[in-house]
């Protein structure tokens, strides 16, 4: 691509960012990244960073945005995010940067942040034939009559309220009402809770208004918590039912969206899938995708410039592959649980993909590492 072109990523500090980061480095494209203060600067500490903005806040990321890099005198920038928030506020703002930018969006002003809506998007991936759990929504403090139990509480948005923290499994009336006392949303929705084997998380990218999706492949967790993702995972090729990949596809098509996004399923203990939500944005996972050979940061933007996704962008996956977010999973199973740390070490040593640790970007693994605690 063109070497006039600037690639700016924005997001929080975090390895959701850092991974976006490496996966164009690593593909000879080095991105400006206007930084969300965090816990620790990692993504910004990459080799691959052009350049860093640091910011308070996604209004002060969208201002660094206009006012440095809207009207280009070269082509225009691609922008990638990796917040629901900034992302949001991009949708919401589709005019104003629409002739400036290349960025995520469903071609006119809010609608990915319509789709933001669980609810709203529960109903959309029925309609493509896509299985979900019954689902109502409440406003904050209502508890339903004849509410068959167990339940598990969301906020409607990822931009209203808390996001893992308004996560609550109820199993009576009462632990509803006790749930009502900690949840931030004002809007919550009440879905039927299952006991799932496991969750699928596809990772890919559309093009066209959506209707051109690369769907390279899904992971599913390795072991589950309640109420939270699991840190360490395997990786699979989509060795799911053409119908089932369809129907996935006609999602995106219907929402009209084109960018990097990430299709999330909850399995039941039949092998049953059902619809959770899309994240409209690149994922912590997406970095799977370049270890692999098929980055899909640098994939989209080739893909947005010559209009077709590539025929040969499709790589095959080892079997048994695995993924694991280093600190996360290590607080989980051996602080949290009980895997000995001699079993631990075996797993981090044999996984093929880890978020943190790289040998050709070291430093942020030593910044991670330096704030292990706030990390993981």
């Amino acid at each position: 691509m063109s070497a006039k072109r600037e690639h700016i990523v924005i997001g929080m500090e975090h390895y959701n960012p850092l991974g976006l980061i490496r996966s164009l480095g690593e593909n000879g494209i080095h991105p400006v990244y206007i930084a969300i203060k965090h816990k620790s600067e990692v993504a910004s500490k990459s080799k691959y960073v052009s350049r860093v903005h640091p910011v308070n806040d996604i209004h002060e990321a969208y201002d660094v945005l206009v006012s440095e890099y809207a009207h280009s005198d070269g082509e225009k920038p691609f922008v990638y995010t990796t917040d629901d928030d900034i992302q949001s506020l991009l949708d919401l703002n589709y005019d104003e940067l629409k002739d400036d930018f290349i960025f995520f969006n469903c071609g006119e002003v809010g609608r990915t942040t319509e789709f933001m809506d669980k609810k709203k998007i529960l109903e959309a991936a029925e309609s493509c034939g896509l299985d979900v759990l019954p689902t109502i929504v409440v406003d904050k403090g209502t508890v339903p009559e004849g509410l068959e139990y167990p339940i598990i509480t969301k906020a409607i948005s990822p931009n209203d309220g808390g996001w893992k923290s308004d996560v609550f499994i109820c199993g009576s009336s009462e632990e509803l009402e006790e749930a009502f006392r900690f949840i931030e949303s004002g809007r919550v929705l009440l879905q039927r809770y299952v006991d799932k084997d496991t969750e699928i998380c596809f990772e890919g990218f559309s093009i066209d208004g959506g209707r051109q999706a690369f769907l390279p492949f899904y992971t599913t967790y390795n072991y589950n918590i309640d109420g939270y993702y699991s840190p360490y995972m395997t990786v699979h090729g989509t060795d799911l039912p053409e119908g089932f990949l369809n129907s996935v596809r006609s999602l995106i098509a219907k929402i009209g969206f084109e960018g990097i996004f990430e299709i999330e399923f909850l399995v039941d203990k039949e092998g049953k899938l059902f619809f959770s939500e899309i994240n409209f944005r690149n994922s912590t996972w997406s970095y799977i995708s370049t270890v692999l050979g098929m980055p899909i940061p640098y994939l989209w933007s080739k893909a947005m410039v010559f209009g077709s996704i590539p025929e040969d962008a499709y790589r095959d996956i080892p079997q048994g592959f695995t993924a694991m977010v280093e600190p996360i999973d290590h607080r989980k199973r051996v602080v949290e649980g009980d895997t000995d740390l001699a079993d631990w070490l075996v797993d981090f040593r044999n996984a093929d993909c880890l978020f943190y640790l790289d040998e050709e970007d070291r430093e942020p693994f030593r910044e991670m590492v330096r704030n292990w605690d706030a990390l993981s």
